[in-house]
């Protein structure tokens, strides 16, 4: 009798095994197939538009437009040109415009962050307002940042001409040299709280024991700072620094809820033009062209910046 019960047991705990095994699997599941909806399936869309000359006259049957090859790649890239040109311009605007967002936002965020990071009163009411600008909406803000920065009736010319007499004539903000400024202070005012919250949560991390121990050494705060805060923060500012390099050079909301689909030339950065050319001048072929070479750029300076600082992590553990 045991040996005829034992093959119909063997079934049932290799179904079971089998349904532990796959669970991990199938919770899985919905969130691949919702990354392959938003993110892999468009981008190998975009891939393949980039080799069409895809133009207004197709929108209706786009996979008709005749085959570009690289035709798209070489407009994009032929700065003899005007398109070619605009997009090299931009790329160093943007170049530009993410190296002082990313580096005053860390500023301001890490400075912040050390300063809340001993307790007194009324520091979690600070900290809920430095957190206001990342939580609200990037339209809500770059819209609101518009307002400010109109020339007569702005707050900021208010501020600078009427009340601290800085200007005698009120300077334009959303027009000419001034733009790429007023494009800098938005983004550096919505982005820093973040640096501030990530910067915070690895303050956490940090053993209070080691500035109790340089304290007794008679280290100052400088010195505290330099020698463990930061070290210590490695390995956050190496994600931090990441993150905030690939929101801001691929920001569109700010530029174009402050300039419109027009930007100064000042502030025109890559994603407005890749924009402009794709839906203003209806060249999706060669948008979608521009927008890959973003794309190859982007992974090459992450894959450059992933290696040097692994590599120096490396050499300081060593």
């Amino acid at each position: 009798m045991a040996d005829a019960r034992t093959p119909a047991a063997h079934p049932s705990r290799n179904w079971a095994r089998v349904r532990r095994a796959g669970l991990p699997y199938l919770l899985l599941l919905p969130a691949v197939v919702f990354e392959l909806l938003v993110h892999v399936v468009p981008m190998l869309t975009g891939i393949y538009m980039s080799f069409k000359h895809l133009t207004e006259f197709f929108i209706r049957n786009w996979s008709a437009a005749p085959a570009a090859g690289v035709d798209n790649y070489r407009f994009a890239l032929d700065f003899n040109n005007a398109v070619g040109k605009q997009l090299l311009e931009s790329f160093w605007t943007t170049c530009e415009f993410t190296v002082l967002t990313v580096g005053l936002s860390w500023l301001l965020g890490t400075g912040a962050a050390v300063l809340m990071q001993d307790p007194f009163r009324g520091r979690g009411l600070l900290r809920t307002y430095f957190l206001v600008p990342y939580a609200l909406p990037a339209y809500t803000a770059a819209i609101t940042w518009e307002f400010m920065f109109q020339r007569d009736t702005g707050l900021v010319n208010t501020l600078l001409v009427h009340d601290l007499h800085l200007f005698k004539t009120a300077p334009f903000w959303l027009i000419g040299g001034n733009s790429f400024w007023a494009l800098l202070i938005t983004a550096v005012w919505r982005t820093w709280p973040f640096a501030f919250l990530v910067v915070t949560a690895g303050l956490q991390n940090i053993p209070g024991d080691l500035y109790e121990a340089a304290a007794l050494d008679g280290a100052g705060m400088w010195r505290r700072l330099r020698s463990i805060t930061l070290p210590q923060l490695r390995s956050v500012n190496q994600v931090l620094v990441l993150v905030l390099f690939l929101w801001n050079f691929n920001d569109f909301n700010t530029p174009y809820t402050l300039f419109g689909n027009v930007p100064p030339p000042q502030a025109n950065l890559i994603s407005v033009q890749i924009y402009d050319t794709s839906f203003q001048n209806w060249n999706f072929g060669s948008g979608s062209a521009m927008s890959v070479l973003l794309l190859l750029f982007l992974l090459v300076v992450t894959a450059v910046y992933l290696l040097l600082t692994n590599w120096r992590r490396r050499s300081s553990d060593a």
